[in-house]
């Protein structure tokens, strides 16, 4: 079969919710409204995110329990479809991206993107596999004929850790200003926390992980509700929910917490809130802080790296403390409730955007 000039293979694990796959639903929409034939090749198809998928993008399910057991059937994807472009996303996937192309032997350009922190990454690794990464990236990283990055900090960070050069990297931000995020956070809204104008509502969003580290920020937040009147709301799911009710309890915060679970539509909360909080430990972009600032929130966040301080340009457009540093943080919530919103600039938005994202990867795409 003759290689497709045009069609373009966005490859990841499955459609579980993270940034990685919102952003691979996001650009398989722009792509295909650039007039390109798009295919989702996903290791396994489930998720909560499959019904986000646009209808003219092309599923493909490789029905593998592990994203390395799917690289037999890549592989055959690749020599039956010969797709112009595979491009990956996230370690495992984009060595299995690798990997299928030295198998396949095909023309097909493969362009790999770092979402993760990778020294993070690599001092905690998720399992036995994990362990390896860093030697991976440091053996097959290279033979991508591009490497793309979600920010500059993770950029200089892959570099460090794998010696390949900076400028070998390239960093595009996530596509995260979409027309469903300027659809949603004009969307009603009926939780009665927000008809009460007198209370302040301090949002978060995130998994309830170790590194998104709500911990801080409750601690943060108990602290400023001894001195004012004011509640805290996050939003998502995951491992720390029970430890997180308890931190809550043992500080008698019930009334003023509420942990809301998985929310479809966090853009009507985030256009709402009074302050928007990151407490990461790291991020290596933070979407979440993107939307918050595009639906105007008051912005607050951990100097973590490698996001953060480059969304808020250094502070510009939202306060910066120090990871873990519960009384700072603190002082910051409490500072950024008594000071007027920061507007930011349209033309630093506009890096986010949906269109500016595509535009730039279709160049990387067919450079050649």
């Amino acid at each position: 079969m003759q290689q497709s000039k045009r069609r373009i293979a966005l490859f990841i694990s499955g459609m579980y919710g993270g940034g990685a796959q919102k952003a691979w639903v996001n650009l398989a929409r722009g792509m295909v409204e650039n007039g390109y034939p798009v295919d989702l090749v996903l290791a396994s198809a489930k998720g909560p995110l499959m019904d986000t998928i646009p209808g003219d993008v092309r599923v493909i399910d490789l029905n593998s329990r592990r994203v390395i057991y799917s690289l037999p059937r890549l592989v055959q994807y690749l020599r039956k479809q010969r797709p112009a472009v595979l491009i990956s996303a996230m370690n495992y996937v984009n060595i299995t991206a690798l990997w299928a192309k030295y198998i396949a032997r095909v023309p097909t350009r493969v362009i790999i993107s770092v979402h993760g922190v990778p020294s993070s990454s690599a001092k905690n690794p998720s399992d036995k596999l994990g362990k390896l990464m860093p030697l991976f990236t440091k053996l097959f990283y290279p033979w991508a004929d591009e490497i793309i990055s979600v920010s500059k900090g993770v950029a200089n960070d892959l570099a460090q850790l794998t010696q390949i050069p900076l400028n070998n990297i390239r960093a595009i931000y996530n596509p995260v200003i979409t027309p469903d995020l300027k659809k949603g956070m004009k969307a009603p809204l009926h939780h009665p926390w927000f008809k009460d104008k007198k209370i302040p509502v301090i949002l978060a969003v995130g998994r309830l992980a170790p590194e998104k580290d709500f911990s801080t920020l409750i601690k943060a937040f108990a602290l400023v509700r001894q001195k004012r009147p004011v509640r805290l709301m996050i939003l998502g799911q995951g491992q720390e929910q029970h430890l997180l009710e308890e931190l809550i309890q043992s500080h008698n915060l019930e009334q003023d917490i509420s942990l809301m679970g998985f929310v479809a539509n966090p853009y009507a909360y985030m256009s709402r809130a009074a302050l928007f909080v990151c407490s990461s430990q790291w991020e290596s972009l933070s979407l979440v802080l993107i939307e918050a600032l595009y639906c105007g929130a008051a912005l607050v966040s951990t100097d973590c790296p490698y996001g953060p301080r480059e969304i808020l340009q250094g502070g510009k457009f939202g306060k910066l403390v120090p990871v873990g540093d519960t009384s700072g943080l603190a002082r910051a919530i409490e500072a950024s409730l008594d000071t007027p919103k920061t507007v930011t600039p349209r033309e630093w938005l506009r890096f986010f955007e949906l269109d500016t994202v595509v535009k730039q990867y279709l160049a990387v795409s067919f450079s050649n």
